[in-house]
């Protein structure tokens, strides 16, 4: 496994140091800008990054990649190999972590360190079909039975249920 992992940037990196170096070349509110997360913006400290990294697994898999694709500036990966996560992927030889890229808070929008967008014939093709659920309508409501023919010739007259139709008037 280890020969597998050699050039993985982040095999055998502990979190508390990936996030020490992030920190210190980038600071807080550079993090904040670019991850887009609580943890750097609100009162930061190392040890509640931690602490918040450890138990969601999304914001420790972004920070990863953070860590790979803009601090190690390693090429992006392809989807299928964005689906695992950062600290199993396999990392060609050929490729080496080169400088970090120069982040400015304000100047633009970061771009996502997610699987790139796919195009809108795609995303119809891989939709479920809207006919397959049971029920259409309010889901509250249940929908009316339907009367039979029979039923519908016996009580062909609106009134004849009416209990105030026959009262006598005064």
């Amino acid at each position: 496994m280890k020969e597998l992992q050699q050039n993985n940037p982040l095999h055998g990196l502990k979190l508390e140091v990936m996030l020490q170096e992030l920190i210190d070349h980038y600071g807080w509110e550079t993090l904040d800008f670019a991850l887009n997360m609580n943890c750097f913006r609100n009162k930061p400290t190392l040890a509640a990054c931690i602490k918040f990294m450890r138990k969601t697994t999304w914001a420790k898999e972004k920070t990863e990649n953070f860590y790979l694709y803009r601090f190690k500036h390693l090429p992006r990966p392809n989807d299928a190999e964005f689906e695992i996560p950062p600290r199993d992927r396999l990392i060609p030889l050929d490729q080496k972590p080169r400088a970090p890229v120069v982040i400015t808070p304000g100047s633009e929008p970061q771009p996502q360190l997610g699987p790139k967008p796919k195009f809108k014939s795609e995303r119809e093709k891989s939709k479920k079909p809207r006919g397959d659920k049971p029920f259409k309508g309010h889901p509250m409501r249940a929908p009316k039975p339907r009367r039979s023919e029979s039923q519908k010739s016996e009580t062909s007259d609106p009134w004849s249920n009416d209990p105030w139709a026959n009262s006598p008037k005064d």
